[in-house]
């Protein structure tokens, strides 16, 4: 549910009934893990999903029970055999999911504080306790963060393809002429200071926080760097050739870069595409970051083999783990 607040809570505001219907188990292969989520209001407006479209009927239906009735509803699909027994039936992947199904009290004080919280990109947990069986903690954790220095035209795309994925996009540049809400509207913050001195004023970098240095000037992206690989984030990389590389990777040795601090750095940035455009480029670089964070080979799927959907790559993509307990 944490994982559609922003959709959620202005319908939560103005009394609009909806339910939700929540994965709460996977076996096997499915399109989407453990807590997926999909919501429906009662003249069945749909939002989200929990199968990618093989189930989703069912489940509103399921969804729309519950909130005519106003009581939780269970319900499972893909199993047809006896003990958990799997048929290729019910989900197109072959594997089974079950669901529970659950009108959403607005009026609680707690479940609009969590919607709020959720979507603001604050880390977020929420008990609930459903009447007929244990209780169902939704978790969702923070809004990854990505700080792009400079503001060029890569910097834009790499906004809107970081904006998209999911990312609060923090975007910073010495020139006030570039840091513009016109050329960065999917922005969460912008801001014009030299990026050295903004990486010094983080309060709570972690490991959810990615640095991509695209200022193209050694001036400002050494000093830059150099902050960036001593702070607690997840990942730091910068754009340039390899003649680029080379060069600054040399300066930052003078500047006091360790050779641990420098093993960080993501450079040249971004993973082999073939890329040409700032976009291209900028899915490229949004795609090595999440490989980097999940641990992947960012190989194609067909040249792999086990399951395609994992727990934790449900928690990348879509940071919305749930558990019944």
């Amino acid at each position: 549910m944490l994982e559609l607040a922003a959709d959620l809570l202005p319908l939560v505001e103005r009394g609009v009934p909806v339910a939700a219907v929540t994965v709460t188990r996977v076996v096997r292969s499915a399109p989407r893990g453990v807590g997926a989520t999909l919501a429906v209001t009662g003249d069945a407006r749909v939002i989200g999903s929990i199968s990618g479209g093989c189930v989703e009927g069912d489940a509103v239906m399921l969804g729309l029970d519950a909130l005519r009735s106003g009581a939780v509803r269970r319900g499972s699909f893909g199993f047809t055999g006896p003990d958990d027994a799997i048929v290729a039936a019910g989900l197109a992947c072959g594997g089974a999911v079950e669901v529970v199904a659950y009108p959403i009290d607005g009026t609680d004080p707690r479940v609009r504080a969590a919607l709020m919280n959720a979507a603001a990109g604050r880390d977020t947990t929420l008990d609930l306790t459903l009447d007929d069986g244990p209780a169902l903690t939704l978790h969702r954790p923070g809004r990854p963060r990505l700080i792009v220095l400079g503001a060029g035209e890569h910097a834009a795309a790499l906004c809107r393809v970081g904006a998209a994925a999911g990312f609060a996009v923090t975007v910073c540049d010495v020139w006030a002429l570039l840091v513009t809400r016109e050329r960065f509207p999917e922005a969460s913050e912008l801001v014009v200071a030299p990026p050295h001195e903004y990486l010094a004023s983080l309060e709570t970098p972690d490991d959810r926080t990615a640095v991509c240095v695209l200022t193209h000037d050694e001036r400002l992206d050494v000093p830059a760097l150099r902050a960036a690989l001593r702070l607690p984030v997840g990942f730091v990389g910068a754009m340039g050739s390899r003649a680029t590389v080379a060069r600054r990777a040399a300066l930052l040795t003078q500047a006091g870069v360790t050779d641990a601090e420098l093993g960080r750095l993501h450079s040249p940035l971004g993973l082999d595409l073939g890329a040409h455009t700032p976009e291209e480029t900028a899915l490229s670089v949004i795609a090595e970051i999440v490989a980097a964070r999940t641990g992947a080979g960012a190989r194609p799927l067909r040249s792999t083999l086990g399951p395609l959907h994992t727990d934790a790559a449900v928690g990348c993509a879509t940071p919305t783990p749930v558990a019944a307990r």
